[in-house]
């Protein structure tokens, strides 16, 4: 009776912290890609759409079951963000419940697994995973893995192979879901010790020898993650950011982290690369994490718990604390989400054992819990506002990050989607300021100058991005296309070349490159480039060309 009320309450709150995301909007980072303007996501559930999800990489990502979730979101709700995101919250709700349901099966201790699962479930570092679209493989991969940690608890109660498959079955699903689960076999080492008390009773062969199979899945998935992440040009390289400075990072992150779960402000969906980290910054950190260390490897014994909880929260960190980067991130929300269990346990049983008082933990541990509970569940609230669509989110991390040059380029295209122009354009340059070096920025003011009439400016930045990435296509076209305005046709004629030597397949260059050579009058080479690009789906030209008698 008790198990099943806590079950209702972490529902009740969880809706009541995450509700307002149903009203939110997608946002311009990632979500159109992934969702709203991908044909694939928007043909439905059907054969095709699903052997894209198992055969094709998006941005550097193979998530295919988390593709076909959105896929069968947009058959039941279509353009409507609200049901995406409302999916979203009933999977991390799941996942809350399977947490508590193993905690509690295992330790057969009801308030201690209820406060650890309310932690996991309300803290405002979820909100990043819940309440963004594109993250829809954060909670459904934790959902298959929280769903693997209970169907564990059954087999660890009996060692049969019916109750194996399932665990293996739920993994799998987990990593086709996101790649972010490869540490589970090492959780459950973890948990082979407490609560489950088994490597005290088992042969340390068999325990290792049944994580084989796990290990196997983990590391066919990292590498996976890692190719489809390098094609995606995802992986920033060791000569762009030495190994060393990425250690001091993870360092520094571990404990920033630690800083965000417990005082979760100034959360932000992107927090820049600092360079140049001091050094005392460092040392504290790193003596902060020794002494913790230390601390629970002397009550290894006494407070098992504590250690369980300290190498969760350590160990799963290692895939995305920086050693491998992806992007210039120095850390992000969403990466807790499984590492920060850890911590709720550690929270949930190390207090209580500090408190031996029976009347002391009613009368005092039990409110305290409660009322930080219901603090984080407001917090998440408020932080779920700053979701409710691009420019409010932009803005946001703005206020609470220093020199954010990707927010800037993002907020500027969202205010150019809105028309809002030469807003967009100063927005662009302050990204420029701060990171001369980004390409993408040159590119997209580029385009906001050609939308002012501003063609000389757009050249200018179309320019400085292929300088910066000599085989940026899409830069080159855009150069075609405003020189081919400016009636200066052998220029065009040479950008657009320059995209077809890069890509092939560039349907639009030959139309482009078509139409500037019988602009000229050379209908001997006009002619084969309009039909290549009728040929690759775009006939506009060869169409007009055939309609003047320049081409048969």
């Amino acid at each position: 009776m008790k198990k099943n009320l806590i079950i209702i309450l972490l529902i009740v709150v969880s809706c009541a912290a995450f509700g307002r995301i149903a009203g939110n909007d997608f946002i311009t980072l990632d979500d159109a890609e992934f969702i709203y303007e991908n044909s694939h996501v928007k043909s439905g559930i059907n054969s095709e759409s699903i052997k894209w999800a198992f055969t094709d990489v998006v941005n550097g990502n193979w998530h295919p079951l988390t593709f076909i979730s959105h896929t069968l979101d947009w058959s039941l709700f279509g353009a409507a963000a609200s049901g995406s995101h409302l999916v979203s919250l009933l999977l991390h709700i799941g996942a809350v419940i399977f947490l508590f349901l193993f905690l509690n099966k295992t330790t057969n201790n009801i308030w201690p697994s209820a406060f650890a699962a309310a932690f996991f479930a309300l803290h405002p570092l979820r909100v990043e995973s819940v309440a963004w679209a594109t993250e829809r493989r954060d909670v459904l991969s934790m959902f298959f893995g929280m769903a693997t940690l209970y169907a564990y608890a059954f087999y660890a109660e009996n060692s049969r192979i019916s109750r194996y498959l399932p665990c293996l079955i739920l993994f799998a699903c987990s990593l086709m879901s996101k790649q972010m689960m490869v540490t589970l076999p090492f959780v459950l080492m973890l948990l082979d010790y407490w609560p489950l008390g088994r490597w005290q009773k088992t042969m340390a062969g068999k325990l290792i020898g049944e994580k084989i199979p796990f290990i196997c899945l983990a590391v066919a998935a990292s590498i996976i993650a890692f190719w489809t992440q390098n094609k995606g040009g995802m992986v920033v390289s060791l000569d762009s950011l030495p190994f060393i400075t990425r250690v001091l990072n993870a360092i520094v992150s571990y404990a920033a982290y630690m800083g965000k779960i417990f005082w979760p402000v100034n959360l932000a969906v992107f927090y820049p690369y600092d360079l140049y980290i001091l050094l005392w910054k460092t040392l504290i950190s790193c003596i902060i994490l020794i002494l913790i260390t230390l601390a629970v490897l002397y009550y290894i014994k006494k407070l098992p718990f504590l250690f369980v909880g300290w190498f969760w929260f350590l160990g799963t960190f290692i895939p995305v604390i920086g050693l491998v980067q992806l992007c210039m991130l120095a850390m992000a929300d969403r990466y807790s989400y499984l590492p920060s269990t850890g911590i709720g346990i550690m929270l949930a049983w190390g207090v209580p054992a500090f408190i031996k008082s029976g009347y002391m933990r009613r009368k005092i541990l039990f409110p305290v819990g409660v009322i930080f509970i219901a603090m984080l569940s407001l917090l998440t609230w408020k932080q779920c506002g700053y979701w409710r669509n691009s420019i409010t989110l932009f803005s946001h991390a703005l206020l609470v990050t220093k020199d954010n040059y990707l927010m800037q380029g993002d907020l500027a295209s969202a205010l150019f989607a809105e028309g809002k122009i030469e807003e967009a354009i100063e927005h662009y340059s302050k990204s420029i300021s701060l990171a001369p070096y980004y390409e993408v920025i040159y590119y997209d003011r580029g385009i906001a100058y050609y939308s002012l009439g501003e063609k000389q400016r757009a050249l200018e930045d179309f320019r400085e991005a292929v300088r910066i990435k000599p085989d940026y296509a899409a830069a080159y076209y855009n150069m075609g296309i405003v020189y081919r305005d400016l009636g200066r046709y052998q220029n065009a004629i040479e950008n657009y070349s320059e995209v077809i030597r890069i890509s092939p397949g560039y349907a639009y260059a030959y139309n482009g490159r078509a139409l500037s050579y019988l602009n000229l009058g050379n209908n001997e080479q006009g002619c084969p480039d309009a039909q290549k690009a009728c040929a690759l789906g775009v006939c506009k030209v060869l169409e007009w060309a055939k309609s003047k008698e320049l081409c048969r």
